[in-house]
């Protein structure tokens, strides 16, 4: 029987300086990065240094009925992370090693509270590389896996699911799970290992990675273009994509944003004034290859390929201003949310649409009396908007209208930023009710006491 105290607990079980309660809390364990904070006071903030210790962790819980919040990083955009009042936090950021290298079979085991940047430094000597590339490279892998995150190289990369091979994961109730192998294909049973990987942390407590790695192209170019319209820069993309010539990258800016994380990184591009003061929109393209060779003549195909499609000019940025301006690029939320923008969005479409999509929202932001920047992995239809509108009504009203038009172009509410807090309610809406029965029936096998990452996903009860 468990004890009337579940601190006592779990300090027996992880050591006293893994369990952080009342004032030893440190308040940035309690937030991730969403525009809408709910500001709660958890049970505690407890630090697992094993497969093990979250074991321990999710059987004291689950004696106590406690509601558990995993947390990585705190990178995300959506509330995932946000804790529930009187529950636990657990904190991954102790188990962030690397537990093997193959670089025969191009296989990485990690924890998951490695970062993206610490899991590059790693394997920077290797010739490998984990391809997926989020906006924030401090971000942990098990928060990516958890929100199955993508970023600027999804469109030849793909996104996270296509890199996870297998998963070690602990249930509610403690037990231990390992689904997937080593191995790049397998036809025996029910995939496990996707069914956890975008599941927001409410179906388990992902320990333990296995990684599909991809060699590092020696040679590459980041090429910047302009056009005086948005409508050219995201009409032209599927056409780019159907020439095989496969970019790495390939990121659309309005002029706003594109202004703006230029401005703060006091990045110049060497765009001439008389081609900056018609361009409304950049497409930012990377290309890699094997080969110089191959290298220039990909460049050059590319680059008669955008002019005849209207471009006003093409630049091939010097290396280091091209991985500067990447970095600009990846920094365009912190831009908005310094502008004070009221919501960032990440709807999804097929890319062919996204020129119908872009000019619907511009309709749609002028109905609503909202003003609208943005940016996005437009090689796979990703939009990425910040959406300034500070009458809450309003808002509301102007979200769900962009969801809708995502969904009804073929879309869907999210592309990797995760539905967490704040996308719950028009995911409820927007989803098929068929496809909400079966979630909920995954969640209660499960998770049948209903404390992982509760109010969350098909979770409606109001957060307490």
């Amino acid at each position: 029987m468990a004890t009337a105290n579940p601190l006592d607990e779990l300090t027996a079980a992880l050591g006293a300086s893994q369990v952080k309660s009342g004032t030893t809390i440190n308040p940035d364990d309690l937030h991730d990065e969403s525009l809408h904070p709910e500001p709660r006071e958890a049970l505690a903030v407890v630090f697992p240094r094993s497969t093990s210790d979250v074991s321990s962790i999710l059987r004291i819980a689950a004696a106590h009925d406690l509601a558990v919040t995993a947390r990585g990083s705190g990178t995300g955009l959506s509330g995932g992370a946000k804790p529930v009042a009187a529950g636990l936090v657990v904190s991954f950021a102790q188990m962030n090693a690397v537990l093997s290298v193959d670089t025969a079979d191009h296989v990485a085991v990690v924890q998951p509270g490695l970062t993206l940047r610490e899991l590059d430094e790693h394997l920077r000597d290797t010739g490998l590389h984990y391809p997926v590339y989020p906006g924030e490279l401090s971000g942990s892998l098990g928060g990516n896996i958890n929100t199955n995150a993508g970023g600027m190289r999804a469109v030849r990369h793909g996104v996270t699911r296509q890199h996870v091979l297998g998963l070690e994961a602990v249930l509610a109730d403690g037990s231990i799970l390992r689904s997937g192998s080593p191995v790049v294909k397998s036809s025996s049973g029910y995939d496990l290992t996707q069914l956890l990987v975008g599941s927001e942390g409410t179906l388990a407590l992902v320990t333990e990675i296995t990684l599909r790695l991809t060699p590092r192209m020696p040679h590459s170019a980041t090429m910047l273009v302009p056009y005086a319209t948005l409508d050219e820069v995201t009409t032209v993309v599927p056409t780019i994509v159907a020439t095989g010539l496969q970019p790495s990258i390939l990121e659309y800016l309005d002029v706003l944003t594109m202004g703006s994380v230029t401005s703060r990184a006091n990045l110049e591009l060497g765009v001439e004034t008389h081609v900056a003061e018609k361009a409304l929109a950049y497409l930012v393209i990377v290309l890699e290859t094997r080969t110089r060779e191959q290298l220039d003549r990909d460049i050059q195909d590319l680059g008669e390929l955008v002019l005849g499609s209207g471009a006003l000019d093409v630049y091939v940025l010097p290396d280091g201003a091209g991985q500067r301006l990447i970095e600009a690029r990846e920094q365009a939320f912190w831009v908005a949310k310094e502008a004070g923008a009221h919501e960032v969005i990440d709807v999804v479409v097929p890319r062919s649409v996204v020129p119908r999509y872009m000019r619907e929202i511009a309709e749609l932001a002028a109905t609503y009396e909202s003003f609208i920047a943005g940016c996005g992995h437009v090689g796979d239809g990703n939009v990425h908007m910040s959406v300034f509108q500070p009458d809450e009504a309003k808002r509301h009203d102007f979200l769900m209208a962009l969801f809708t038009l995502g969904v009804q172009l073929g879309g869907a509410i999210s592309g990797e930023h995760g539905i967490g807090r704040d996308k719950q309610a028009p995911f409820l809406v927007l989803t098929d009710e068929t496809s909400l029965r079966l979630q909920r029936s995954i969640k209660s096998v499960f998770d049948p006491q209903n404390i992982l990452n509760p109010y969350r996903l098909t979770d409606e009860r109001p957060l307490p």
